[in-house]
């Protein structure tokens, strides 16, 4: 079976392989896709006459410790990496595993922040503040599990098998997965002063 040119190689004409020029090209949508929001965010707040200051409703130790939470998986995504480059699976399995049980602290906290707004009746009808705090967070929230899903498929024995044969592909693999990650990381950092802060 021949397989597809640039899966490990650079091409000559990106100096990126297939994979990462792929991601940079989806995560240029993904910008654009946040940035329209954010600029919803700040038109609605400067058009608005009065506009409330997040840290009088919502949580702000539970959404710093949800900071730091991600943080620390983008510190672990990395050394997962790190873990490939240096030839060593079980450094990998245990920093990738700590990169999914951050997502699984980051959504447990978010499922408690929801549930104790939900529980007051604040819900997206409340205002254009909780319009746009759901809106956002509940969408980072749906990118937070697609990447964990997949961080779990490379965790897994099914997707750690590529290893065996291709490690170089693999790895490649796991620098796509981490860029989308650390993305998603970056975006929460954004969100947190704008939502949480001011």
């Amino acid at each position: 079976m021949e397989m597809i040119p640039y899966t490990v190689e650079a091409r000559p004409d990106t100096g990126l392989y297939n994979a990462k020029f792929g991601i940079w090209l989806f995560l240029a949508s993904e910008v654009m896709l946040f940035g329209g929001l954010f600029s919803g965010y700040v038109l609605l707040r400067t058009g608005s006459p009065a506009w409330p200051h997040g840290s009088d409703l919502l949580n702000v130790p539970l959404g710093t410790v949800n900071t730091l939470v991600l943080i620390s998986s983008s510190v672990s995504m990395v050394l997962a990496w790190v873990a490939l480059k240096e030839k060593n699976i079980p450094k990998f399995k245990l920093t990738l595993g700590l990169t999914l049980l951050c997502s699984l602290i980051f959504m447990i906290i978010k499922a408690i922040e929801y549930g104790t707004k939900f529980s007051h009746g604040i819900f997206p009808k409340e205002s254009a503040y909780f319009a746009i705090y759901y809106t956002l967070t509940g969408l980072h929230a749906l990118h937070i599990v697609g990447g964990a899903i997949v961080l779990m498929y490379f965790w897994l024995p099914v997707g750690t098998k590529m290893w065996k044969t291709q490690p170089q592909r693999f790895t490649n693999r796991i620098e796509v997965v981490g860029l989308y990650w650390h993305f998603v990381d970056l975006v929460w950092i954004f969100l947190f002063p704008v939502l949480y802060l001011l």
